[in-house]
């Protein structure tokens, strides 16, 4: 697009929001070239030359409106122009519908799960392309605020909701020592997996802890933290632990017993360039089949109900 081409559709777009239309989640075709003010075929053009986001549906083009509202921030920021390359690398929070879309999209993100925290710090220092993360904030309950992560400078960031998913207490098969709940963990027979200080996980344990007026220094930890969902599941599995906090896929895919404790929103932080690149795009568009809503369902314990709603558009 020429620069008065896209601020001329920019104030459009402002227009069309003010007649209310913009409210819809998918644009057609026409739909899209009235709310850019360009010519339907102009839009085929931007379609054909992959520049602009759209879904195929039974062979119907679909435009999503807020992603169509970012592609339009880009360029007008000119990020892409501005931008050094980043690796195509998916760090912080460990999820195994996740870890599992990356690999059935052939989306080609490399791995690098070692936390939310972690995440957050990389994402940061432009070291990888997108974050996944599910940090609560103790004083208000919500999950990943920005400005509390250190976030709120990122002129350029987006938040996309991945799923939200269950939390709680990961136990072994058949739950041998009748572990209910939190209050359980305190007993001197129980030792209790654990996270990194900065993981999701390790936060929300803490909070539910003190939530249930239970000092965690009665619990007995095991040595050693567990670096990621799976360390912890398995550290369960082959008995160096009784119990620890994790999502309920993790404990499905171990075959652990499960309590469930809490619901939280684990979302996908990245740069607003970085949405449009290919990996992101081609995740993206493998989570909206029929086999990826399959799987959430067949692993447990999500809800994809919202899944790539922008949640934070800085």
């Amino acid at each position: 697009m020429q620069d008065n081409d896209i601020i001329a559709a920019k104030g459009a777009c402002m227009r069309e929001t003010d007649r209310g239309s913009a409210s819809r989640t998918y644009l057609t075709t026409a739909e899209v070239a009235d709310y850019l003010r360009l010519k339907e075929r102009k839009v085929y053009d931007l379609v054909r030359q992959g520049a602009m986001p759209c879904v195929r549906v039974t062979g119907k083009l679909l435009f999503p409106r807020q992603s169509i509202d970012l592609w339009l921030m880009n360029h007008l920021e000119g990020d892409r122009a501005s931008s050094r390359p980043v690796p195509v690398v998916l760090a912080g929070s460990q999820d195994p519908l996740l870890e599992w879309a990356v690999r059935e999209s052939g989306a080609g993100l490399a791995l690098l799960c070692h936390g939310s925290g972690d995440g957050v710090r990389r994402l940061l220092a432009g070291e990888v392309m997108v974050a996944g993360m599910h940090l609560l904030d103790a004083r208000s309950g919500s999950y990943n605020r920005p400005e509390t992560l250190g976030l709120g400078g990122m002129r350029d960031l987006v938040m996309v909701r991945w799923a939200r998913r269950r939390q709680g207490l990961l136990l072994a098969p058949d739950n041998p020592l009748g572990i209910n709940g939190l209050e359980d963990l305190v007993r001197d027979t129980v030792r209790v997996a654990h996270r990194q200080p900065d993981a999701g996980a390790q936060r929300l344990l803490t909070w539910l802890l003190a939530r249930a007026g239970i000092d965690t220094g009665r619990l007995h930890f095991t040595p050693h933290p567990s670096l990621n969902e799976d360390d912890l599941a398995l550290s369960i599995r082959q008995g160096e632990a009784d119990a620890g906090l994790g999502v309920e896929a993790a404990a499905r895919r171990q075959g652990l017993a499960f309590v469930g404790l809490h619901e939280e929103a684990f979302e996908l932080a990245l740069r607003r360039r970085s949405y449009f690149e290919p990996p992101i795009q081609r995740l993206l568009a493998f989570a909206r089949e029929t086999r990826f809503a399959e799987r959430a369902e067949a692993l447990g314990g999500y809800d994809i109900s919202e899944l790539e709603r922008v949640v934070y558009n800085a």
